[in-house]
């Protein structure tokens, strides 16, 4: 199998998604943009009319956190041989995603299992450092099935930037300019909930130490605990990392959707989707810095 670089990551995988729409293991969904506009924000929405189809699928394909309490398979292990890209380290394999809603979406993957509710590791950094110094990509985490994790087996991802062809890179950015410091760490004044943020060089010699250092210090700013099992470190709340060559942004989950509307670490970067006409029109009726809300931890 391939050994990946920062160099040859999206190259091989632009090939591999060749291959992959040829031979039918790549499912991608298509989708509508439209935006709204809340708090300063431009919020690009896919309305994703076949979404429905990939939540039954996931629904059915996720395996429990020991992939046989339910006699359900882990889709990552095996994974299919159609979809993999290749080695990114010795414990993380790159993924292609079956059901990709944005082009080129990438799977950061362990290799062997390990519960999605366990803290990142200096591994799981060094992995998405080859993502994100081979190109400009946003990497992201949903911890745990309350922040939107589909699959109990620990992945990260990274899809390309612009997240938004016809607005910013990263729709969130627009808030940048409200980056106050206090007790608890850098924060953007526009989020009405609680977050963690900060700036950093992901292309540093140190950025997998840094960012490992960082996210730790986002972990305490939200009150996320530590609670061994088996020996092995889990988060005690769920949350979503968002991670890109600049910076870092944490939201500590109270929910995973809001009025039926699934919500994930790419809504706190300004990206949202949603099923059918009927949900994009509850989303422009709730707003979707609101919705984000209602989802978030609020501050004490």
């Amino acid at each position: 199998m391939t050994l990946l670089n920062s160099q040859t990551l999206w190259p091989a995988l632009r090939a591999q998604t060749r291959h992959a729409l040829q031979c039918g293991a790549l499912q991608p969904i298509e989708t509508a943009l439209t935006h709204l506009q809340q708090d300063g924000v431009r919020f690009a929405v896919r309305q994703v009319s076949s979404l429905a189809r990939k939540e039954a699928a996931r629904r059915t394909d996720a395996s429990t956190a020991t992939g046989a309490a339910a006699g359900r398979p882990n889709p990552f292990l095996p994974y299919e041989a159609d979809l993999c890209v290749g080695v990114l380290s010795p414990t993380h394999i790159a993924l292609l995603n079956k059901y990709n809603v944005i082009d080129d979406h990438l799977l950061i993957v362990t290799r062997r299992f390990v519960p999605q509710t366990a803290l990142l590791d200096l591994a799981d950094f060094e992995a998405l450092l080859v993502a994100l110094r081979g190109g400009d990509a946003l990497g992201f985490y949903n911890g745990g099935e309350e922040a939107g994790a589909s699959q109990p087996h620990k992945h990260l991802q990274a899809v390309p930037l612009p997240l938004d062809e016809a607005g910013l890179s990263v729709p969130i950015e627009a808030l940048f300019d409200s980056v106050s410091v206090a007790d608890r760490g850098a924060r953007l004044d526009g989020l009405p909930f609680a977050h963690a943020f900060a700036r950093f060089d992901m292309m540093a010699a140190d950025a997998a130490q840094n960012a490992l250092k960082i996210y730790r210090a986002m972990l305490r700013a939200s009150a996320i605990g530590t609670i061994d099992v088996d020996g092995l470190a889990h988060q005690s709340a769920p949350y979503n990392l968002l991670v890109t060559r600049r910076w870092m942004l944490m939201v500590p989950r109270a929910a995973e959707r809001v009025d039926g509307i699934s919500l994930n670490a790419l809504g706190f970067a300004g990206s949202l989707f949603v099923r059918d006409a009927q949900q994009l029109a509850t989303l422009a009726r709730i707003g979707p810095m609101t919705a984000l809300a209602r989802v978030a931890k609020q501050t004490a």
